[in-house]
């Protein structure tokens, strides 16, 4: 049953046009996400469904008497309200039944002896109890509990809202949100705020939810987990796709790989029969002339395919200037504390030339601070920070503290490479899609992502062989954060990386490091490989096997050798596949040449085209052994 219906909505800032007729429907009980890069109006099209902006054109149409709920709204908290308050508010017709159910109850006791006001009393007091449980009454006091649960906000149950941070307050909206329960959910970027924790209750929330379900997000594990169906703003239009996130990635390259096919044979059959035309108007006889002119009727009354388009996307590589010695960074017994709040003591981690860790933890265990001390920005109050030879470290902070809002972009970045010339540091920019005048707007204006891929354009250019990242990819659109993970990918340096995103976890990470309880819990492997040691409740791999530090770090270098081992074989694998492809190439010319009745009016070059075709063979021959081989 269709529960919402988008037809042909059209939305401009001026000259921008941003939704170009956007349609879609929304079936009961469907779990819906919505990408697009950074701006391409995803939030637009959200606040238009919930009525909070007006479209240029279109219909947004819901069934009569739907409820729909949108994350953007705060809710009409006083301030004065607890966090428990608030969200209790939410059952208020419930505690009104409640308190009419006690009155009934006292009224009977009073009725004792009065049979029709028992009669009267006890059918009002029957149909109240029904529609009672009907609303869930004897359970939503312990769904408001879960809730306060699920997003971490126990320890505020009695703070009141006006008291609360803006990450804390769209926590509670969140809260609120889901215990209304409406019939539509419309929840842009739920998972900001959100520690890992309290994304995954979430997932689980919405996984059980009657309703329907349109989100907004970046994180990509979590489009995986919830969303059977995937929807896609791409130049103003939409495109659905069903499957989760993973699943739209493949189906979304396969469909853009199967238009551009069409559009280029199109074009060179357009091409074709332009040549034609002009040849024959080249005759310029009676007979061509007519001739071209019916063929170009035939290729005007041709539908064009339009060229299949693709934001801009970000491309770029992480290079080292030189190699660090074996032992990276050594922390011992290093201890942190703000007042009486301890976040962490006699923390130890040795980390290797090559680890890449990924550090988790709940909100406010300190990891952030941790990656503070390292980098020399917070002064540890216990402990030792030992770095080893040859380190160039590399710091991205997810606040972009260290950008100067005043300066222009081209500016920020010039001033901290001056040995640069000015086409060098527009080259590196235009990498992270800042071209033409973009690269003289001030710092200052930017958007989050924008700001990031600031950090990341002077990250690149700094060529550290030791990066400590911090939330790298907050703020970035899927697509940017898809080049961030490939350029880690083939960094050879070391990565330590704060992350909430557990798709980016995965494509990284070697190792997850687990703050908790201000003591770090290795895990090695990447997030999926941590969750199954979890779920299957082992110990941390550094505490368990009875095997010692050496033999540990022994077992990592073998593990990285293997790993360099298979890229290597993976290498080898590409160039045979390029080789093999060229081989045909030139067989298949010869075969022409061959096939040619004019080539063997000279019996000498015959026999040497046939030679060089039967080497060419055995050569291909090879090739193939070879390439399974290595496919093996």
């Amino acid at each position: 049953m269709i529960l919402l219906s988008v037809q042909e909505v059209r939305k401009s800032f001026g000259a921008h046009e941003v939704l170009k007729k956007v349609s879609f429907t929304l079936q009961n009980g469907e779990r819906m996400g919505l990408v697009g890069v950074n701006g391409s109006g995803k939030s637009t099209l959200m606040k238009i469904i919930a009525g909070q902006e007006s479209a240029d054109g279109g219909q947004v149409s819901l069934q009569k008497g739907l409820r729909l709920g949108y994350l953007a709204q705060s809710g009409d908290l006083s301030g004065e309200e607890t966090v428990q308050e608030a969200l209790e508010a939410v059952f208020e017709p419930l505690r009104a039944m409640e308190a009419e159910m006690r009155a009934l109850e006292e009224e009977m006791a009073r009725s004792g002896n009065d049979p029709e006001a028992l009669r009267r009393l006890g059918s009002r007091y029957d149909a109240l109890t029904r529609a009672y449980e009907r609303e869930n009454g004897y359970g939503w006091r312990s769904t408001v509990e879960g809730v306060l649960a699920g997003l971490n906000l126990r320890d505020f149950r009695d703070r009141r809202t006006g008291t609360l941070s803006g990450g804390e307050r769209t926590r509670l909206s969140l809260g609120r949100l889901l215990l209304t329960g409406p019939d539509i959910l419309l929840l842009d970027e739920p998972t900001n705020h959100l520690d890992l924790r309290s994304t995954e209750w979430l997932e689980r929330y919405l996984a059980a939810y009657r309703g329907a379900v349109l989100v907004v997000s970046h994180d990509r594990y979590f489009l995986d987990h919830v969303c059977g169906r995937m929807a896609e703003l791409v130049v103003g239009t939409l495109e659905t796709y069903t499957g989760n996130y993973t699943e739209y990635l493949e189906k979304r390259t396969a469909v853009w790989e199967t238009r551009m096919k069409a559009w280029q044979n199109q074009q060179k059959e357009i091409a074709r029969e332009e040549a034609i035309i002009a040849t024959y108007r080249r005759f310029n006889r009676e007979k061509s002339i007519r001739a071209a002119e019916s063929r170009e009727k035939r290729l005007e009354k041709m539908e064009r395919l339009e060229r299949p388009q693709e934001e801009g996307s970000v491309r770029f590589r992480f290079e080292t200037r030189r190699r660090t010695g074996e032992d990276v960074l050594i922390l011992e017994e290093l201890g942190k504390s703000f007042g009486d709040r301890e976040l962490f003591s006699h923390l130890r981690l040795h980390v290797k030339a090559g680890d890449r860790i990924a550090l988790i933890g709940d909100n406010g265990t300190g990891k952030s601070t941790l990656l503070k001390c390292i980098v020399g920005e917070e002064k540890p109050d216990a402990g030792s920070i030992r770095w080893g030879t040859g380190v160039d470290l590399g710091y991205y902070d997810q606040h972009q503290a260290g950008l100067d809002g005043d300066k222009t972009v081209l500016r920020e970045v010039w001033d901290r490479f001056p040995r640069l010339e000015q086409h060098e540091v527009r080259g590196a920019l235009g990498l992270f899609l800042f071209t033409g005048d973009e690269v003289l707007e001030p710092v200052h204006t930017l958007s989050g992502g924008e700001k990031g891929r600031v950090c990341l354009t002077e990250l690149m250019l700094r060529k550290d062989n030791v990066l400590l990242l911090d939330e790298p990819t907050n703020h970035l659109d899927m697509d940017s954060r898809e080049v961030l993970e490939a350029a880690l990918a083939d960094f050879e340096g070391t990565i330590i990386a704060v992350s909430h995103d557990r798709y980016f976890i995965n494509r990284f990470a070697e190792k997850v490091c687990v703050l908790e309880g201000g003591r770090l819990k290795e895990y090695l492997g990447n997030y999926d490989a941590y969750a199954e040691k979890v779920s299957r409740d082992q110990a941390p791999d550094g505490e368990t096997a009875g095997m010692t530090r050496t033999a540990l770090d022994k077992e990592r270098k073998r593990d990285r050798e293997e790993k360099q081992r298979r890229k290597a074989e993976a290498e080898k694998l590409k160039r045979t596949e390029k080789e093999i492809g060229e081989a045909e190439e030139a067989r298949a010319a010869l075969e022409e040449r061959l096939a040619d009745p004019e080539t063997y009016r000279n019996p000498g070059k015959a026999e040497e085209l046939t030679r060089r075709y039967n080497a060419l063979k055995e050569e291909i021959d090879r090739l193939y052994a070879r390439w399974e081989e290595l496919a093996e």
